[in-house]
């Protein structure tokens, strides 16, 4: 027989849940899940995932509710309301949620979720669909520190890095804070490139000199590598981002923080998205430059 202790609902089982899903399943959990999908329902099905009838039934009587959704819409409907799950979760059960959302969606289920008796633990994380499976994502934790010490070995099984950073929404802030950082940094890809074209330098040099300066973090380095190769499959879409912009824009409006290269890459990501390139990979900001200077593919 299970621990009770050891039961966990995972609610979204996408390209980022189902992996995560998979992982707790392989340190010992008895994960139950539920998607909308019936597709992603098959596939789950298929790698040894139990699947619930409804959501509800997912979370009754569980310890753990994980959730991995693509929005605030997903999260509100998904968790709110008289048939949302936090109602149907039990006293003292723990919920954490993996999405990136607004404060303002995170604060009105903290409030259900208080008014539930259930721990809520805003835990975003930080990663893509490419490397999940491997473990190696990061996870921001805010909420109830005694929940998180609790919850830390099951978080730790889908993640490499737990950052616990206060009791209320500053997960969400941090969050929003890394994915601006990752905006801007690809809209000044794209202009350091262009500009290194238009001097003449060819694409594998200048790309080379990205990698051996003193700006090669580790996101420079994980995109110079598709680029050499001019690979633009998604990790991480152009419609993505621009949907985590205007989170961020909304959060900075909210405390006053004006947030001026977030608005200008914001309307890089609409004109991506006006273009057709909305389900490419966020770094087409260097294909939106290229265009813009009148540059063609690079030579080999």
């Amino acid at each position: 027989m299970t621990d009770a202790s050891k039961t966990v609902a995972f609610i979204g089982i996408g390209k980022m849940g189902l992996p995560m899903s998979l992982l707790i399943a392989k340190a010992g959990y008895a994960v139950t899940a539920f998607d909308q999908s019936p597709t992603r329902i098959t596939e789950a099905r298929t790698q040894g995932i139990a699947i619930a009838t409804s959501p509800t039934d997912a979370v009754s009587g569980k310890a753990a509710v994980i959730t991995s959704l693509p929005d605030d819409a997903a999260l509100r409907g998904a968790l709110l309301g008289p048939t949302g799950l936090i109602a149907a979760m039990a006293a003292g059960s723990v919920l954490i949620e993996t999405s990136t959302v607004s404060v303002e969606a995170s604060t009105e289920v903290a409030a259900a979720a208080q008014a539930r008796g259930v721990a809520y633990l805003r835990s975003p994380v930080s990663g893509n669909a490419s490397i999940v499976h491997t473990g190696a994502l990061t996870c921001f934790v805010s909420g109830p520190k005694d929940a998180f010490e609790s919850a830390r070995p099951l978080i730790a099984a889908f993640t490499r890095a737990q950052t616990y950073l206060g009791p209320a929404e500053e997960a969400r802030y941090a969050k929003l804070s890394v994915n601006l950082m990752i905006a801007v940094s690809a809209a000044m890809m794209a202009e350091c490139l262009a500009l290194a074209r238009k001097g003449g330098i060819a694409w594998e040099d200048i790309l080379k000199v990205l990698d051996d300066s003193a700006v090669a973090s580790p996101m420079v380095k994980y995109k110079t590598a598709p680029l050499r190769t001019r690979d633009f499959e998604s990790t991480f879409s152009c419609k993505q981002m621009a949907k985590d912009l205007d989170l961020i824009l909304g959060a900075g409006h909210a405390v006053g923080v004006p947030l001026q290269l977030a608005a200008q890459v914001r309307e890089t990501y609409g004109a991506l998205v006006a273009q057709g390139d909305g389900d490419t990979d966020f770094i087409a900001t260097v294909k939106h430059l290229e265009r813009l200077s009148g540059l063609g593919e690079p030579k080999p």
